[in-house]
C-alpha cells in the first residue's frame, strides 16, 4: 500500500493535474488517501509528483 498525502493546491495547475489529484481521492491539502500499490496507481501519482508526497505503508 502507498500513503499519498496533498502537500500543494491544485489552483493554477493544468487542468490534467487536478484531475489526476481528484482521481486519487484527495481534496483537500493535508489530506491522505491509502492506495494499493500498482502500475496506474504509480503512473497517476508520477503525473502529480510535483503535488503530492508518497511514503510506503
Amino acid at each position: 500500500m502507498l500513503k499519498v498525502t496533498l502537500i500543494k493546491s491544485t489552483c493554477k495547475s493544468l487542468k490534467v493535474h487536478q484531475d489526476t489529484v481528484r482521481a486519487l481521492g484527495l481534496r483537500k491539502i493535508g489530506q491522505t488517501v491509502e492506495k494499493p500499490d500498482n502500475a496506474c496507481i504509480r503512473g497517476q501519482i508520477f503525473r502529480v509528483k510535483h503535488l503530492v508526497k508518497v511514503e510506503e505503508a
